[in-house]
C-alpha cells in the first residue's frame, strides 16, 4: 500500500500518524455575525485543545429535499462571507461546490474543495477540482462501495491532483435511512490517502419528514467515537449554535455547547489508536 504524504492544513499535518484534526462548522453560511461568531467559538475551542481546524460552511446546497428549502446565500456573497469569516479567524475553510465553472472561484478562498457525495463519480467536476492545486476532499457517495473511490483517486491524480481526502457518511439502508459501515474507513485507508469520517450526516434519516431530512443527533458522540475506535484521521461535524433554527440539516447537527466535550473525547481515542496502531 502506498501512503500518500500527510498533508498541511493551516498550522497542522493531516493523515497516518498525525493528531486529529477537526473540520466543523454550519451546514450552510447563514446569518453572517453568527456565522463569524460560530466559527470564532469553534476555533477557539480547537486552539485551546491543540487541535487542527477548518471552518466548513457551503454559500449553495443545491440537494435540498425540496425546493422551497434554503439554499444558501450564493456564490458571490458566500465566497465573501467565507473569505471573511478566513481572515478574521485565521483558519482554513473547505466548502462543497456542484458545478465544474465554479472550481476556480472557490479555489482562490478555499483551501479545501469538497465533492459531494451524490457527485463523488462526477469527472468533470473531479477534474475541475484537481486542476486548481487545492486539497480536494471527496464524500464517498451513500450509493457506493468503498472501493468505488479508488476511481475517484484515479480521476484526481491524473489532472495532478496528489492532495486527496476521502470522507465516509453513511450508506443507504432501505429507503429513508443511513447505517455506517466502519469496514469503508480500512478500506480507504488502504487507497493510501487520510480518511474522514463525517458523524452528522452519518445519522441522517434522507427526506424522512417528507420535505426535509431528518436524523438521531443524539447518536453523533456514539458514531464519532466508532470512527476514531476504525482509524480515520480527521472528523467532519456540522455544528449550528441553535440546530432546531438552522436553515438546512436542523435533524442531524450538532449543537454548539456539545462540540468541546466531543472533542476532548475524540482526542483521547485518537491518541489511543495511534498508540496501539500507527
Amino acid at each position: 500500500m502506498n501512503v500518500a504524504e500527510p498533508i498541511v492544513l493551516g498550522d497542522h499535518k493531516v493523515g497516518r500518524g498525525q493528531p486529529l484534526y477537526i473540520i466543523a462548522g454550519p451546514c450552510v453560511l447563514e446569518d453572517p455575525d453568527e456565522m463569524l461568531e460560530t466559527a470564532t467559538a469553534l476555533a477557539s475551542i480547537c486552539a485551546r485543545l491543540d487541535v487542527g481546524y477548518c471552518f466548513k460552511a457551503s454559500y449553495r446546497k443545491d440537494n435540498r429535499t425540496s425546493s422551497d428549502s434554503y439554499r444558501g446565500p450564493g456564490i458571490d456573497d458566500g465566497l465573501r462571507l467565507l473569505d471573511r469569516i478566513k481572515d478574521a479567524v485565521g483558519v482554513p475553510v473547505v466548502t462543497d461546490f456542484h458545478h465544474p465553472e465554479e472550481a476556480d472561484a472557490v479555489a482562490e478562498v478555499a483551501e479545501v474543495l469538497q465533492i459531494p457525495a451524490f457527485l463523488c463519480r462526477q469527472t468533470s467536476l473531479l477534474e475541475a477540482a484537481g486542476r486548481t492545486g487545492r486539497v480536494v476532499n471527496v464524500k464517498k457517495g451513500q450509493f457506493l462501495a468503498a472501493e468505488g473511490m479508488g476511481q475517484a483517486a484515479g480521476k484526481l491524480r491524473q489532472v495532478g491532483c496528489d492532495r486527496i481526502l476521502f470522507t465516509e457518511r453513511g450508506s443507504f439502508f432501505g429507503y429513508g435511512d443511513l447505517t455506517v459501515d466502519f469496514r469503508s474507513i480500512q478500506i480507504m485507508r488502504e487507497l493510501g490517502h487520510p480518511v474522514v469520517f463525517d458523524a452528522t450526516h452519518s445519522v441522517q434519516s434522507p427526506g424522512s419528514t417528507g420535505t426535509t431530512t431528518g436524523g438521531t443527533p443524539r447518536l453523533i458522540p456514539l458514531l464519532a467515537r466508532c470512527g476514531m475506535a476504525a482509524g480515520c484521521d480527521l472528523v467532519f461535524l456540522e455544528v449550528h449554535p441553535e440546530p432546531s433554527r438552522a436553515k438546512s440539516d436542523a435533524g442531524s447537527q450538532l449543537p454548539l455547547e456539545a462540540f468541546e466535550p466531543l472533542v476532548t473525547e475524540m482526542i483521547k481515542f485518537r491518541n489511543l489508536y495511534l498508540e496501539a496502531n500507527d
